[in-house]
């Protein structure tokens, strides 16, 4: 299972603890891959994925600990790490479900636009909005990361299936991008619609600017109606 960090995976983090704690999932089978981590960071900074995906999942979940994988940073042996991180997720045959978000600029992981559409885990300079937009996270006397390890577009589209999470009006723009916009590099997001097993889970702020909106919820409710007759 392929997991993300950020805000719009909070809610769903939440809904699986529940479900794990009234034993209607467990994680003890499972093994999960994240998608990326700063550079510069050790696993205990407050900061760090490590620390986010304990705190805000792995502790509180029915996981084995050695199972779940986020890639090494804080070493210098960068190229090493990833090829070890694209060697891991083959090993373990490949990713069955991968929960994305997406950055107000259409990036996955820390895939910043123009992104190589078929790259690997890899190290990637974040861009200036991305660095801006996640400073709220770091107090203004750290040194912010600019730099992460990230897996690649081409790994990402590997995944059997693949969920993107995108919540709130900030996102709106990467959301109508990425379902009706061209597939290019400059909106990375853009590449799942040559995927052919994605579901795009948003709240109406987030769907606002989709021009085929109104169709959108219509097939749902079409959905809702063949599951329930």
């Amino acid at each position: 299972m392929g997991l993300a960090t950020g805000s719009s995976t909070v809610l769903t983090y939440k809904v699986l603890i529940e479900q794990c704690k009234k034993e209607q999932i467990s994680f003890k089978k499972v093994s999960t891959f994240n998608l990326d981590e700063y550079i510069g960071l050790g696993p205990n900074h407050t900061q760090s994925y490590r620390h986010y995906m304990d705190s805000k999942l792995f502790n509180h979940i029915d996981i084995n600990k050695k199972n779940t994988y986020i890639p090494e940073c804080f070493n210098n042996e960068f190229a090493l790490s990833c090829n070890n991180y694209e060697s891991m997720i083959n090993n373990h045959g490949g990713i069955d479900i991968q929960v994305l978000g997406i950055g107000t600029n259409g990036h996955i992981g820390f895939n910043e636009p123009t992104s190589s559409l078929n790259s690997r885990t890899r190290v990637k300079t974040l861009t200036e909005n991305t660095i801006k937009y996640n400073s709220r996270f770091f107090d203004k006397t750290e040194i912010q990361p600019k730099l992460a390890i990230t897996m690649g577009i081409g790994t990402i589209m590997e995944a059997k299936q693949i969920i993107l999470l995108g919540l709130g009006k900030h996102k709106s723009k990467a959301i109508a991008d990425t379902v009706e916009g061209p597939i290019t590099s400059f909106c990375p997001a853009s590449i799942l619609q040559q995927h052919s097993d994605v579901v795009v889970v948003i709240d109406e702020h987030a769907a606002s600017e989709l021009k085929l909106y109104d169709y959108y919820i219509h097939t749902e409710k079409m959905h809702q109606w063949k599951i329930s007759f």
